[in-house]
């Protein structure tokens, strides 16, 4: 982490605290942080206890109250940034349109937009999935930022072009009052899976319970995953006896118990991300799901990071597929210090 540089920032719709981990490592302070989930409120302040968390829904928040906890009065905040919930921005409810035009969630954007109005700070930070660029709330978001003094440009990028040993999208807004922001330049190589999990720490190979949780899957299951072939295989290689019969009825879904390449990025790590039937989830070459520190360390958390195992495996392995990762924030972040620091 580099040393602090005195540039103060708010992270809304926190989860766990990818975004604020990146946040720190590019030197930011941040001052308060806002989520409403109580497993992932409390993995993030075991992981972050200097921030003012308020554990409540964002809809509720007082614009006052958040200046406050910062010590700042409106105009004086560096950094507003966060992730408003994207899964009504999915795919599958993108293709029910019944159900997308329904969920709540999808109007969570307008009270980003109230906190900007309310706060004003110097620039703003917004990471989503693709799908969110098309909604009628994230254009009119745009307009009105612009009506009210910032230049705002967005773009889909690939986490793997910037360090993140995954492949995974985002839609990144950077605004400013300071002038015009712009992405961070990719990085010259990708990095792989292999050189992340491939030799663990020693303290995670022998006492991390992140990575020791045990598996339980039926002789059936545990028979295919031993015929998947290594560093990359996928089902369609199995025999017609070997195969389970859901997957002979339905055509696609091809990376369901499929393995990671060593020499390539991962797939999208998800919240089903320790579960081989929800994806390509399965270690290159051990006959097992990949361990949520694993999970954790491909969505490039360091390895010391926690999560609360309160409500089970699972539900942890949605907290690391939910968040942000921590290395792509921290160099959108850098773009944001820089601009700021020069101005």
């Amino acid at each position: 982490m580099i040393p602090p540089i005195n540039l103060k920032a708010v992270d809304l719709f926190s989860g766990c605290g990818g975004l604020t981990q990146g946040l720190r490592d590019a030197g930011f302070s941040v001052e308060a942080a806002v989520e409403l989930d109580p497993l992932a409120a409390e993995t993030y302040a075991a992981n972050h206890p200097a921030v003012r968390l308020f554990n409540e829904d964002i809809r509720s928040l007082s614009s006052i109250d958040l200046l406050n906890a910062c010590g700042l009065k409106k105009g004086e905040l560096d950094l507003l940034a966060g992730c408003p919930p994207c899964q009504g921005f999915s795919r599958m409810r993108l293709n029910n349109k019944k159900r997308r035009m329904s969920d709540p969630r999808n109007r969570l954007i307008d009270e980003v937009l109230r906190l900007v109005r309310d706060v004003f700070p110097k620039a703003i930070m917004l990471e989503n999935v693709p799908n969110l660029a098309r909604y009628s709330r994230f254009l009119k978001f745009k307009s009105e930022l612009r009506k009210l003094g910032y230049k705002v440009t967005d773009e889909v990028l690939d986490v793997a072009d910037f360090g993140v040993p995954q492949r995974r999208r985002r839609l990144v807004l950077l605004a400013s009052r300071e002038g015009a922001l712009n992405h961070p330049q990719p990085v010259s190589q990708r990095t792989t899976v292999r050189s992340v999990i491939e030799e663990l720490p020693v303290h995670v190979l022998e006492k991390d319970v992140l990575h020791n949780l045990p598996e339980k899957r039926s002789e059936r299951v545990q028979q295919l995953i031993r015929a998947i072939p290594k560093d990359g295989g996928s089902r369609s290689s199995l025999s017609p006896e070997l195969a389970l019969k859901c997957h002979t009825k339905h055509d696609g879904y091809y990376d369901v118990y499929g393995r990671m390449s060593w020499d390539d990025v991962s797939p999208t790590i998800t919240g089903g991300c320790i579960n081989p039937s929800k994806g390509r989830f399965l270690h290159p070459t051990e006959d097992r799901a990949i361990s949520l520190r694993e999970a954790a360390m491909l969505q490039s958390f360091p390895p010391e990071y926690t999560f609360s195992l309160r409500r089970g495996k699972y539900a942890a392995a949605e907290m690391i597929g939910n968040a942000l990762p921590p290395l792509f924030s921290r160099l959108q972040a850098e773009v944001i210090r820089d601009h700021l620091t020069q101005k």
